[in-house]
C-alpha cells in the first residue's frame, strides 16, 4: 500500500471530471436544443418585424378611454389654470404679476424709492421713503390707474393709496406730553 501513495504523490494531480466541461451528448436532450434555437429565431424574427412596422406614432393627448375625461393625464400648466379660474384667483394674479414689474411701470427712480404693499378691493396700496417721494406718486396715481385698468381690464384698480414712511412713536417713556408736536419732522 504505501508504494500506491509514494506513486500517487509522484504523478501530478489529474484534473478532475468535474473541471473539464463535459460534452458527452448521451446526458443532452437533443429536442431541448432545438426548443432553444427555435425560441430564439422566433424572438429576432419578432423584433424584426417591430423594427419594420414602427411608424411614427402621433403626438397628442392621450386618453384612458373612448373619450377624454377627468381621470386622463393633463400638463401641469393646463392643471394650474383650470384650478386659478374655478377658485377666481385670475384677477388677483394677474394684479400680482403686474405688481412684480413696478419698475417698469413707475419709471426705474420712482421705483428705486417706492414700492407696493397691497392690493385688496380694488385699492392698490404703495409706501414711499419720504413724503416727497410720495407727492410725486401722488401726481402720477391717476396715469397708473389708467395704466393698470388698461392692461388689466376696466375697474380692476380704482385707487391708488400712496402712503409716506412709517413714523416712529414718540410716545415712550412714564413722561410724554398729550397731543405734543412731536420731534416736528415730516412724516407723511
Amino acid at each position: 500500500m504505501p508504494d500506491e501513495e509514494e506513486s500517487r504523490e509522484a504523478i501530478p494531480s489529474e484534473p478532475s471530471q468535474q473541471d473539464e466541461p463535459q460534452h458527452d451528448n448521451s446526458q443532452h436532450d437533443p429536442s431541448g436544443l432545438e426548443l432553444a434555437q427555435t425560441v430564439a429565431r422566433s424572438l429576432g424574427a419578432q423584433a424584426r418585424r417591430r423594427r419594420r412596422s414602427s411608424s411614427p406614432r402621433p403626438v397628442g393627448p392621450q386618453v384612458s378611454g373612448a373619450r377624454a375625461d377627468d381621470r386622463d393625464p393633463k400638463l401641469l400648466a393646463d392643471a394650474v389654470e383650470r384650478l386659478v379660474e374655478t377658485k377666481g384667483w385670475t384677477n388677483e394674479i394677474n394684479v400680482h404679476t403686474l405688481l412684480a414689474r413696478w419698475a417698469l411701470l413707475v419709471g426705474a427712480t420712482n421705483a428705486a424709492h417706492s414700492h407696493p404693499e397691497g392690493y385688496a378691493d380694488t385699492v392698490l396700496t404703495v409706501r414711499t421713503d419720504s413724503t416727497a417721494w410720495a407727492t410725486q406718486l401722488r401726481y402720477l396715481a391717476p396715469r397708473l390707474v389708467a395704466m393698470l385698468n388698461e392692461q388689466l381690464g376696466d375697474g380692476t384698480v380704482t385707487l391708488i393709496k400712496v402712503l409716506g414712511p412709517d413714523a416712529p412713536s414718540w410716545k415712550k417713556g412714564r413722561r410724554s406730553v398729550r397731543d405734543g408736536r412731536g420731534p416736528r419732522d415730516t412724516y407723511g
